[in-house]
């Protein structure tokens, strides 16, 4: 009847919830890094300058989405989704909505795949738009674009 009050909604919204305030963290992080290497590196060296912002930019972002992943394989490993072996990868896979097959959850945990992986797509589209945004802003303190 309340479908939606189940274990695995539940478990899934709050894990969700974990990895959205993580992603939050990064992005400000990310963010305040970008505007302030623009503004500090050498103006004379523009296109190095925005190299190293958007290397680094992209870098701590992949470091939030492993450490998201990291984070739905804690759950699965805590609940017994999958073998403990095989949770961070089964993670990933759901996470970047690769959808393999190979590993199947626990019947009881099943959902969580599909919420992983509107996690994934939520967070993935919201890295975009932050490398979009340090682009934007980096190119405009440099006036290169």
């Amino acid at each position: 009847m309340y479908w939606f009050l189940d274990g695995d909604f539940l478990v899934g919204g709050l894990v969700s919830i974990v990895t959205i305030a993580v992603h939050a963290l990064v992005t400000v992080l990310v963010i305040k890094a970008g505007r302030i290497s623009a503004r500090h590196l050498p103006p004379r060296r523009r296109v190095l300058t925005l190299i190293i912002v958007m290397g680094a930019s992209g870098t701590l972002l992949m470091l939030a989405h492993l450490l998201e992943v990291a984070v739905w394989a804690a759950l699965y490993e805590l609940l017994g989704v999958v073998q403990d072996k095989d949770a961070y990868y089964f993670a990933f896979v759901n996470f970047t909505t690769l959808g393999y097959g190979d590993i199947l959850p626990a019947h009881q945990w099943r959902v969580l795949g599909p919420i992983t992986a509107a996690n994934g797509m939520l967070l993935f589209g919201w890295s975009t738009a932050v490398l979009f945004a340090v682009l934007s802003r980096t190119l405009r303190i440099l006036r290169l674009g």
